[in-house]
Formats: C-alpha cells, sequence, structure tokens
C-alpha cells in the first residue's frame, strides 16, 4: 500500500469488521464473462470512493476514476495493463453499464450492512440503545417505467446510519414492503418509528410479535376510529406532561407530551399507552402562532417509556429527513438527477447512503468531508474499513 494510504489507515478508526470491498464481493456479478476487463468489486470500490469525494453523477464517477494516479489504483487492485504494467481504471461508460446493472437488493444489503458493522464496532452500547426510524423517498429525477423510483430506508436515530433499503416499486406501497426492509435488521429491545401511514395493525403485531421490538406510531385521520378515540381521551385530567422549549431557523418551539395507560383503550394491537404532543411554534416577527397536535399510540409501558421518551422518538424520528433525505436532496442534487436506466437510479441512491459513515471518521459535516475529500484523491479509499 502507498505509504500515504497507511499513514492515513493510521491515524483514522481502526474496524473489527469486513471491509467494505469485502461485503462488495458477495454481489454477483451481472456482466457477461467475454469482454470484462475489470473485476465488479474494483469497479464498485471506485464509484464508492468517488461519491465519497462528492461525485454528483455517474459521469461525474467516471471522471474522477479517469483522474486516480497510480499508487490509489495499485491500492485498489486495478487491471494491470499487460504492456508496461501500468494500473488502468475503468472507463466511465464500463462504471455506467455496471451500476445499471447491479443487482439493486444484493448491493443495499452490502452497503448497508458494512455502515450497520462499523456502527456496531465503534459503539456497540449506543447500538443496542438507539430506535430505528423507517420512512420513504421518491427520486423525482428518474423516471423508469413504473414511474418514479420509490425507496423506503431504516435510519438509527442515534447514529444517523442507514440500517436497510428496500425499492417500493409502481405495483406495490410501503406498507406491503415495510416488514421486508426489516425482516434482516436485529430489533429486539429496539423501538420502531415510523410516520401514519404505518400505523397499521399488522405491522405493530409484526414488530411486536416477530422482531421483539417496540413501537412509536403517530395516528391521523387515515385510522379515523383510532384517531377519534385518541382525541375522546381525558387529556385535560392528565397529571404528568413533558415540555421542550427550542429555538432556531428564526423561530421558537414549544412541545408539550402527554402520556396515558390505555389498558381498554383503543383496539390495536399491543396498545400500552396513548400520548399527545401538542406543538406551539412562534415567530419573532411578529406572524401568530401554529399550534398543531400529534397524537400516536405506543406498545412500551410507563415505566419504560415517560412522556419525555415518547416525545424524544417522535422528535428523533425526523432524523431520516433531516440526516438523510435532505443531505442526498441538497449535497448530491439528488431530486434532480436523471438517472434512469436499469438499477442505476437505485444504485446512486445506495451510494448516496454512505457518506453518513463520514462520522465514522470523527467528521460532523458531510459537505465540508466531501470538499476535503475531493482535493486529495487518497482520502477516499484511506477511509476507515473501506479497502
Amino acid at each position: 500500500m502507498h505509504p500515504a494510504l497507511e499513514r492515513l489507515h493510521r491515524a483514522g478508526c481502526s474496524s473489527s469488521g469486513a471491509g467494505l470491498r469485502e461485503w462488495f464481493e458477495g454481489i454477483p456479478d451481472p456482466r457477461a464473462w467475454r469482454g470484462v476487463r475489470h473485476a465488479l468489486v474494483v469497479v464498485l470500490v471506485i464509484a464508492a470512493c468517488a461519491v465519497l469525494a462528492g461525485a454528483r453523477s455517474l459521469s461525474a464517477i467516471g471522471e474522477w476514476a479517469a483522474g486516480l494516479p497510480q499508487h490509489i489504483l495499485e491500492a485498489l487492485d486495478a487491471r494491470c495493463r499487460p504492456a508496461g504494467g501500468l494500473r488502468v481504471a475503468p472507463s466511465g461508460p464500463a462504471i455506467r453499464r455496471t451500476l445499471q446493472a447491479v443487482d439493486g437488493q444484493a448491493f443495499d444489503q452490502a452497503v448497508c450492512g458494512w455502515l450497520a458493522e462499523q456502527n456496531t464496532s465503534a459503539s456497540p452500547k449506543a447500538a443496542t440503545r438507539e430506535a430505528v426510524a423507517v420512512d420513504g423517498k421518491t427520486l423525482r429525477g428518474a423516471q423508469t417505467g413504473d414511474g418514479q423510483p420509490h425507496l423506503m430506508a431504516a435510519l438509527g436515530h442515534d447514529s444517523g446510519i442507514v440500517l436497510a433499503q428496500a425499492d417500493v416499486d409502481g405495483k406495490t406501497n410501503e406498507i406491503t414492503r415495510s416488514q421486508p426492509l426489516l425482516d434482516p435488521l436485529d430489533l429486539a429491545g429496539k423501538a420502531v418509528t415510523a410516520d401514519a401511514l404505518h400505523t397499521q395493525r399488522e405491522h405493530a403485531r409484526y414488530l411486536v410479535e416477530d422482531k421483539n421490538a417496540d413501537y412509536v406510531l403517530t395516528v391521523k385521520q387515515n385510522q379515523p376510529r383510532l384517531f377519534a378515540q385518541l382525541g375522546a381521551l381525558p387529556w385535560a385530567d392528565v397529571p404528568g406532561r413533558a415540555r421542550t422549549r427550542n429555538r432556531g431557523h428564526g423561530r421558537r418551539e414549544h412541545r408539550a407530551v402527554l402520556a396515558v395507560t390505555v389498558p381498554a383503550g383503543p383496539r390495536f394491537p399491543y396498545a400500552a399507552q396513548a400520548f399527545r404532543i401538542r406543538r406551539t411554534v412562534r415567530r419573532p416577527d411578529g406572524q401568530p402562532k401554529h399550534t398543531e397536535t400529534v397524537y400516536g399510540v405506543t406498545s412500551p409501558e410507563a415505566h419504560r417509556a415517560g412522556p419525555a421518551h415518547l416525545g424524544a422518538y417522535t422528535r428523533g424520528h425526523w432524523g431520516i429527513e433531516n440526516r438523510l433525505h435532505h443531505v442526498r436532496d441538497t449535497t448530491f442534487d439528488e431530486d434532480r438527477s436523471q438517472v434512469r436506466t436499469g438499477n442505476g437510479p437505485r444504485a446512486m441512491a445506495t451510494l448516496r447512503n454512505l457518506p453518513t459513515s463520514a462520522r465514522l471518521a470523527a467528521a460532523t459535516n458531510i459537505a465540508r468531508t466531501l470538499r476535503a475529500n475531493a482535493r486529495d484523491h487518497t482520502r477516499p479509499p484511506a477511509m476507515p474499513g473501506l479497502i
């Protein structure tokens, strides 16, 4: 390995698990054997490094690969040209065709498995305590034969790590894909948070009975009978509540959380408590205050999750928006990406999930880390646990 790579590896956090390269070795090669010049693992690792350097498109990945110096190509085990012995990077069209043909599910499992392993090895105690948020996102710039691709992800509240990702094709919806998304995950003792779309009885039974997990689910008008039952509970008589006040982004927010035990209350599987969150937002510019009331049901009893815990769970759920979806939209301009052929849109979304691992290298600002990686070809392949 080049001395610069060795120095960065020694300076970074060590990883006790397999490198991303080893996870990629389990992905089936979709290419016909005739004419293949570059190993699938090499193409995928180079694509991952390019995205970790800020590449937003397939063309940008190919351009980044074309500029790799010999010592980086050697470290990545790129193909050696017979005449002259020089290392050769895969071309832009070769990378494009490979990412469009790669098995999306296997690619997601490899990336998410590596991220989860890195998170567990870095902070095992935090990983056993954190909740998991489930939500979906449409790739609005892409257009396939089945419409716009829609992907659903599971994200750790505390770590910000994407633990699983699944495709939601045009013939189904998030409700039917939530169980296949969560099946590979060990959720025992954890809480799963989701929006009102996933407040389904079968989903609640699955989490408690099959996954030994808890749920924290919001309730809206898509469950009109349950919503009416929660609204009719004697909230004015509930003695204890949790309050939080926040100020930022040009507004002040006050949140009051009430929770009540429902031994014979709402007819929802394993519901031990109902909760109500009332948000009041005031802006300093003199605009009228805005108040919103949200109801929900949860499986843990009061001694395991009081009002403060439930407020933290519901607030933490939106981390999947600002720590994953927002980053992919703003930093990588995903909603305007027009990658459309084959599995290309899903593969690019999977690669964009990787920069969340920048936090594993003690980086807190993803955009700044990507800019630093773009200035030095050595940095992405030297990230701990990558190769």
